[in-house]
């Protein structure tokens, strides 16, 4: 068993980390049977409750349903490893928490669904592997790509307003931290 073991490695360990603690929030979901979903489903609360402060970054481990999870951690767990190794752990942790802050913010303030999920920073991601490999003075083709398929496609949804329970602005506001982190570091101001 343990030659078994000894063939993983655990590559990843701010990635690998954030999809089992969202794997163990949909099994404590099942076990509670949606009871524990309170704890991160962040929307309109009231600003008296420490709950609401906690959601606003605890609906990025939240998941609806397996599916959910999967479609999410698909390609998580295909960019994740290059961009921890490009930018390190600890930077891709504080990456993570700000962009899930972010979204917890600007979906309290503007709108009045709950955001529930990793599809947020997952968009982030998107947005951060365009600029893996950047250079000086150029705007990488994949980023323009990017900013065509699923970009514009979000905002596209957004400005349906179909009551699909998908956060369609937590979408672009993980883009849009995607963006805005890619500058940052480009230009070495993190």
């Amino acid at each position: 068993m343990k030659k078994f073991l000894d063939m993983f490695t655990y590559n990843c360990p701010v990635v690998l980390s954030y999809f089992f603690i969202c794997l163990g929030v949909l099994f404590l979901a099942f076990l509670t049977k949606k009871k524990s979903d309170v704890f991160f489903l962040s929307g309109r609360n009231s600003l008296l409750s420490p709950l609401t402060y906690f959601t606003l970054v605890s609906h990025i481990f939240g998941h609806a349903s397996f599916e959910h999870l999967a479609s999410n951690f698909t390609l998580i767990l295909l960019i994740g490893p290059i961009l921890e190794e490009k930018y390190g752990s600890i930077l891709l942790l504080k990456m993570i928490l700000l962009c899930g802050v972010i979204i917890g913010i600007i979906n309290f303030i503007f709108s009045k669904k709950y955001v529930y999920g990793s599809s947020g920073i997952l968009y982030m991601f998107i947005v951060l592997s365009s600029f893996v490999n950047i250079e000086e003075g150029k705007i990488p083709l994949t980023f323009v790509f990017i900013c065509l398929f699923y970009i514009i496609s979000e905002f596209k949804e957004l400005l349906k307003r179909k009551k699909d329970n998908v956060s369609h602005l937590g979408h672009l506001i993980g883009a849009v931290c995607g963006f805005i982190f890619a500058l940052f570091l480009h230009y070495n101001l993190f």
